[in-house]
């Protein structure tokens, strides 16, 4: 009985990193359509050589703080994928959100909601390097027509998880 538990449990919990994954899906093909490749949508940093992976989560998570932007969620793929008896490199990704923006930027098109919230994703490549990694906020700025205030907003977003990501990248506490 324990065992069917946990499996409903961890076949639940295999869903939330897709539903995460849903707004790159969408991007992805439409960036083929136009040319360009997943990379060119994404800003990667590397963590500073005297930074741990769990000093940058620290400095990210005090920095999104100081700036008042919510962490609304957190997870921890690599521990699922472990769970799952899947070997893995570290992977977790971090979702930040202003709420008050991102139901300005609704109200105006429901599209944004595929948007939302903001994603960081904490990841060791092959090599064992770390990276921060996130949605460039410029190419959605670019893409969206935006009346003048909520551009302001999404620049404010944009600049706020850059300011998030630097701060992770360089252990700024």
């Amino acid at each position: 009985m324990r065992s069917t538990k946990k499996m409903r449990s961890i076949r639940k919990t295999m869903w939330l990193p897709m539903l995460a994954l849903l707004p790159m899906l969408f991007l992805t093909s439409l960036v083929r359509a136009e040319g360009m490749s997943i990379a060119d949508t994404v800003v990667k940093m590397t963590l500073a050589e005297d930074v741990s992976m769990d000093d940058a989560v620290d400095s990210m998570l005090l920095r999104a703080n100081a700036l008042n932007f919510k962490m609304v969620s957190r997870l921890p793929l690599s521990k699922e994928l472990e769970a799952m008896g899947v070997e893995t490199k570290r992977i977790e990704i971090f979702q930040f959100c202003d709420a008050r923006i991102a139901a300005q930027m609704v109200a105006e098109n429901i599209d944004f909601s595929a948007y939302l919230p903001c994603r960081i994703t904490l990841i060791e490549d092959q090599d064992g390097k770390p990276w921060l990694i996130t949605l460039d906020l410029d190419k959605v700025i670019q893409m969206a027509d935006l009346a003048p205030d909520l551009k302001a907003l999404a620049i404010k977003v944009r600049d706020t998880m850059m300011e998030i990501m630097t701060a992770g990248a360089n252990g700024e506490l």
